[in-house]
C-alpha cells in the first residue's frame, strides 16, 4: 500500500526528498504499477506546495491523478465513474483533515521534524482504500 510505503519513509528528506505530490505519485507508480516513466513522474513537481500558490494540496491533486490513471478509460468527459471516485476521495479527505487547501493544512499539520507527513499519509490511506475497493470489484 502507498500509505505503508510512505509511513516507512519513502520520499523523506534523508532519502529521495520528494514533495507531497511526488510522494503520492512516485509511490503509487511503484505500488500500483502505473507504468509512468521518470519524465511523466516529473509532472507531480508542478503540484507541489499547493501548485506553488498554497492552493490545492499536492497530496490531494496527485491522488486525483492516480485515480484518473487507474480508472479513466480515455478522457475526462467519458463518464461518471472516475468523477465519483475522485469526488469521494476529496470529500473523505476534507472530512478527515478539515480542508484540502495547502496553506491551512500546513498551518495545522506541518512540523519541522515531520514536514507534512500526516497530510500525505492521510491522502495515501484514503487513496489505498478506494483503489483496493475498486480493484476488487
Amino acid at each position: 500500500m502507498v500509505s505503508t510505503l510512505i509511513e516507512q519513509g519513502f520520499g523523506d528528506k534523508e532519502r529521495e526528498d520528494y514533495s507531497c505530490s511526488e510522494r503520492i505519485l512516485y509511490g503509487s507508480n511503484e505500488i500500483y504499477n502505473l507504468g509512468l516513466d521518470k519524465e511523466s513522474l516529473k509532472m507531480a513537481a508542478g503540484l507541489s506546495a499547493g501548485i506553488y500558490a498554497g492552493r490545492s494540496c499536492g497530496a490531494v491533486t496527485a491522488s486525483a491523478m492516480v485515480l484518473a490513471k487507474l480508472f479513466v478509460k480515455d478522457r475526462a468527459h467519458e463518464g461518471e465513474y472516475h468523477k465519483g471516485l475522485i469526488s469521494e476521495f476529496v470529500a473523505r479527505y476534507e472530512e478527515e483533515m478539515g480542508t484540502s487547501s495547502c496553506e491551512p493544512l500546513k498551518e495545522n499539520f506541518h512540523t519541522e521534524e515531520e514536514g507534512c507527513r500526516p497530510v500525505i499519509i492521510a491522502a495515501a490511506r484514503i487513496l489505498d482504500e478506494i483503489v483496493k475497493r475498486e480493484l476488487s470489484r
